[in-house]
């Protein structure tokens, strides 16, 4: 049983110690759950009853009291379970306190030895390796929280952001192609679990879907869209990671599913519960077949040019005209443009390609980043792909990193730039070849009413009351 063997006390304390930094960089998400519910650690009801709690922290701080009181494997399946999903810098710290402080030892207990021995590192299966990074991906930083001086100062004019969960998340990504001559996306796993971990962090309810035909894809984003959960959320996501073409991507059948059809799912019409509410996408995949070799910049100053002006009040009538009009507005309900309140970020520019790095072993390939090949051959039908396997593309990248450094503090258009700027000052590493120092650009588009602020981690009120998930 449970309780005839207990956690040992340098455990214990390790937990107890360190439950500051467990409390600010802990994710508890649905696989960290699987993983201590198959090691027999939580129990149905014990899962409940933690991820019931409507924020990360109330998830972290049930899961930090319940630990101690669930026997002698409970410590080892929790650090296992820290490694598979990626949050490897917390296992260290606690296995590094236990490794300095085994002095606090247990006193012996009458109970044969088998019972307390913690058994072999389970080995990881087919499934929660695909949603696990590599050993060697760098380690990232936790979200920092937003003050409540700063949601005083800056939510009058942003969008209301105060809902716990804040809203949906879904991410729909397609790696393995059949009966087509798209290519295996290998290392669109890594982008995934980058976007999942990310958004969880945000305090989002994150929905996943992997290989969809176009036509799945098309009936997952209608389903997302119909939730009576958006009543209750500030917010909505979408992220979508395939191969791609300007103004499509492509499902595993190879058929094209329009982009502009997605966007008119969350248009203001088709999708009411999101009227007036920021609709956030966000999409990796190509844009057309050319790749940018870069230009290279002259010196000097740069040559600003100011945009020109439209008069706004040409054609004025009378005053009395204008008052008949503001009495027929408040007759007639507020109207709202057919789309409005998004805001899509793209991997790059229109007719260019991704830039992903891909380890294969061909005769023919050259180096990208140093540490990831792209195979020539590839340039022939001019589809370049090159995706690294072990920190994703580098839009992901970029774009978790900004939202990860600046969200407490910054809303999400200047994050946008930011991604930017990163982006346009990485280059691709292959000497010899006519693709040595290749570029990349991304862009954003906008019709975004109000600033918008994430607000991270902080609940005016201390409001609980999360819509279900």
């Amino acid at each position: 049983m449970l309780g005839e063997c207990g956690m040992k006390k340098w455990e214990r304390l390790a937990l107890r110690k360190n439950s500051v930094m467990l409390l600010k960089d802990l994710v508890v998400d649905d696989l960290l759950i699987q993983c201590l519910r198959q090691d027999e650690v939580l129990t149905e009801n014990l899962m409940e009853r933690i991820m019931a709690k409507p924020t990360s922290q109330g998830k972290s701080s049930e899961l930090l009291v319940v630990l101690p009181k669930r026997g002698p494997r409970a410590f080892s399946s929790f650090c296992s379970a820290l490694k598979a999903t990626e949050q490897q810098h917390l296992c260290k710290l606690l296995v590094d306190f236990t490794e300095r402080d085994k002095s606090f030892s247990e006193p012996s207990l009458s109970l044969p030895t088998q019972e307390c021995v913690i058994p072999v590192k389970r080995a990881r299966t087919h499934e929660s390796m695909e949603m696990c990074l590599d050993a060697d991906s760098p380690v990232t930083n936790a979200i920092l929280p937003c003050t409540p001086e700063f949601y005083e100062c800056h939510q009058p004019q942003a969008y209301t952001m105060r809902s716990c969960p804040r809203g949906l998340a879904l991410v729909l990504s397609n790696v393995s192609f059949v009966n087509t001559e798209l290519d295996l996306r290998r290392g669109g796993e890594v982008d995934e679990e980058t976007l999942r971990r990310l958004f969880t962090e945000l305090d989002f309810t994150v929905i996943m879907h992997k290989d969809l035909t176009a036509e799945a894809m098309r009936m997952r984003l209608e389903e997302f869209a119909l939730r009576q959960d958006h009543a209750e959320a500030d917010c909505a996501v979408v992220c979508l990671l395939s191969h791609g073409v300007e103004g499509s991507i492509y499902g595993t059948d190879g058929q094209r599913l329009e982009l502009d059809s997605v966007f008119g799912v969350f248009d203001n019409a088709r999708c009411p519960l999101l009227q007036n509410k920021p609709k956030l996408f966000f999409i990796q995949a190509c844009r057309g077949e050319e790749m940018d070799i870069g230009v290279d910049q002259l010196d000097g100053l740069e040559r600003t040019q100011t945009p020109g002006c439209e008069q706004r009040d040409a054609g004025r009538e009378g005053d009395s005209r204008e008052r008949e009009e503001e009495r027929d507005r408040k007759r007639l309900r507020v109207k709202l443009p057919q789309r409005s309140d998004m805001i899509c970020g793209f991997a790059t520019l229109k007719g260019f390609s991704v830039y992903s790095f891909l380890w294969i072993s061909q005769v023919y390939c050259l180096i990208v980043d140093r540490d990831a090949v792209l195979d020539l051959t590839r340039w022939v039908s001019g589809t370049a792909a090159m995706r690294n396997t072990k920190k994703g593309s580098w839009f992901v990248q970029e774009l978790d990193t900004a939202i990860r450094q600046r969200a407490n503090n910054t809303h999400l258009s200047d994050i946008l730039v930011q991604v930017n700027g990163r982006i346009k000052s990485r280059e691709g590493y292959a000497p010899g070849s006519p693709y040595h120092r290749c570029k990349e650009m991304s862009e954003f588009t906008s019709s975004l009413c109000k600033d918008l602020y994430l607000f991270p981690k902080y609940y005016p009120d201390n409001e609980t009351d999360a819509f279900p998930r």
